[in-house]
């Protein structure tokens, strides 16, 4: 088997260690044996929404989010919106995040507009939220990661989100949730990076990314002890 990564502006969107998110989901499918083709898209990059099983974009400033934006929608968007409706796996962060709802509109200047492929949309606020972040998913299992941010996501009353906060603000610091999952979209705003520290949810996204062209996968279970010691680190984590 193999797994196709494309990564959404690399040099963009790319702040408080998002790359790691790639190289975990790249190294779990090596000592797995699953090939990893990982293809970089950038500023200036059409998409063949054939091609790529996983999608991922990090976080970034204003300044970089309204260049991603006009790129996005001058050459892209097309493709991400056939690409989602063709099973692909979304994995959105912080700024890549407020890009998959309707909108973001910062504190100056227009409105940025987003994918749409989630209802949900982004307003910037006064105050920052900074500093480590629990969270339980409707299953029970817990994420762990570090938000900075100042924007406020809201969410559609048909939007499933991510977990609920158990320590931290999450998506506006007002209704105790953070994230966002629906079907094969996620977003968050979990930095730090997300993924190493939460083992379970990365082979969540590979195997529903392999389903897109293998159908029903099981993958081989690693052992990931140091994996699970980071991620009981940051649950204990409290500022």
């Amino acid at each position: 088997m193999e797994l196709r990564i494309a990564y959404l502006y690399p040099d963009q969107l790319n702040i408080y260690g998002d790359r790691g998110n790639i190289l975990t989901l790249y190294q779990r499918c090596q000592w797995r044996g699953i090939a990893v083709k990982i293809l970089t898209l950038g500023l200036g990059d059409s998409i063949d929404p054939d091609e790529g099983d996983l999608y991922f974009m990090g976080g970034g400033q204003d300044a970089q989010q309204i260049q991603v934006c006009e790129d996005m929608h001058r050459l892209k968007a097309d493709s991400l919106k056939q690409a989602a409706a063709n099973g692909a796996v979304f994995l959105t962060i912080c700024g890549g995040y407020q890009l998959l709802g309707h909108y973001y509109k910062p504190h100056n200047g227009d409105e940025l507009r987003g994918l749409s492929l989630l209802d949900a949309y982004t307003v910037a606020g006064n105050t920052r939220y900074i500093g480590n972040v629990a969270i339980e998913r409707p299953d029970g299992s817990r994420v762990v990661g570090f938000e900075n941010h100042s924007g406020r996501t809201y969410l559609g009353k048909d939007v499933t989100p991510l977990g609920k906060v158990i320590h931290g603000n999450g998506n506006n610091g007002e209704d105790g949730m953070e994230g966002a999952a629906v079907g094969n979209l996620y977003g968050t705003y979990l930095h730090g990076s997300l993924l190493p520290k939460n083992p379970a949810l990365a082979d969540e996204l590979i195997t529903r990314a392999l389903a897109r062209r293998y159908g029903s996968v099981t993958l081989t279970p690693l052992t990931d002890q140091f994996e699970q010691q980071a991620h009981d680190r940051a649950l204990a984590l409290k500022s």
